[in-house]
């Protein structure tokens, strides 16, 4: 009697322990190494079109434009 209940605690701590290491397993909390490569890639490329477009020939003339006016409002 003894050895059946001990073989019956025996298993359910197996069953729980096999269930909460495959609901550990089987979660994706955090991004791979090629999730961060293609995310690092993606910045990279929107950070080169950015500084394309904020060194671009209109936005500096305009910027340029903006706080010349600025300066010479007269108060």
């Amino acid at each position: 009697m003894m050895v059946e209940r001990d073989t019956v605690l025996l298993r359910r701590w197996w069953r729980l322990i096999a269930t909460r290491l495959a609901g550990a397993v089987s979660g994706e909390a955090g991004m791979s190494t090629a999730e961060y490569a293609i995310g690092t890639i993606a910045a990279a490329a929107f950070a080169a079109v950015l500084y394309k477009v904020v060194t671009g020939d209109m936005i500096v003339n305009g910027l340029t434009d903006l706080v010349q006016r600025a300066l010479s409002v007269k108060f």
